[in-house]
């Protein structure tokens, strides 16, 4: 059986988010209450436009809230300078992008390299340490192929080593099965669980997808930019 999570690695308070001024602004948070719990996968669900992906880009750091409170992994943003947001989300978070985001013309190993570059790791033992990382999320002698030379499943993967290659206390997914198809979907999920999802590590995906629903750990269902229900799932106790 999995053990009970006993802190919170996101916590979110009366969170509002607004864009634009006067007759123009759109509120897409209104008031976002969320916890989410250390070594557990929790998916936000909701229509388009609900404000999943804005409320997970204040959580990652990318966007300030209008109101309210985040706190990530005990750090509070609002405490925090530019400049130390910066390195916090270096240090703690990555981020499974929807469209991968891979840089045409490097290679697998050298695209999950980079957040290692970034730290000051030098490039010959961040492309080691990349490739390693992707032969174990089943991407074996593929760290020298160009994304152009993978499949969407195996891009994805090469997006979820990059994100996780710095080992990140706090995994970001912003619909990570979204361009897939539903075989391939399954087996990302199941790579974010077995990888991603462990103590110490939180993992947040934002998706649509009903057919990967199964994988969570609590599903917070989104409505009009508010948390309208918490589904708390039992597939952490069967894991094994």
């Amino acid at each position: 059986m999995a053990s009970v999570a006993t802190e919170w690695a996101v916590e979110c308070r009366g969170v509002t988010k607004d864009f634009g001024q006067g007759e123009a602004k759109v509120q897409a948070l209104r008031g976002v209450d969320l916890e989410v719990p250390d070594g557990e996968m929790t998916l936000l669900v909701g229509p388009s436009g609900c404000g999943k992906t804005t409320l997970i880009s204040i959580i990652a750091g990318l966007l300030d809230p209008t109101a309210g409170e985040v706190s990530v992994l005990g750090a509070e943003y609002r405490r925090m300078s530019g400049r130390a947001k910066v390195a916090f989300r270096a240090a703690n978070i990555g981020f499974v992008f929807q469209q991968y985001n891979l840089l045409p013309a490097l290679s697998a190993a050298e695209n999950a390299a980079v957040p290692l570059l970034i730290a000051g790791v030098p490039r010959r033992e961040a492309v080691r340490r990349a490739a390693a990382l992707l032969d174990e999320l089943g991407l074996v002698g593929r760290g020298g192929s160009l994304p152009s030379q993978l499949s969407g499943g195996q891009q994805q993967r090469v997006a979820i080593a990059r994100a996780l290659v710095h080992e990140p206390r706090l995994l970001v997914c912003d619909e990570p099965t979204a361009a897939l198809d539903a075989h391939s979907g399954r087996n990302i999920m199941e790579l974010l669980r077995r990888i991603a999802v462990q103590p110490g590590r939180a993992v947040i995906v934002v998706t649509h997808d009903s057919r990967v629903f199964d994988f969570g750990d609590r599903i917070v269902h989104l409505s009009d930019g508010r948390v309208e229900d918490v589904e708390v799932t039992n597939h952490g106790e069967t894991d094994a």
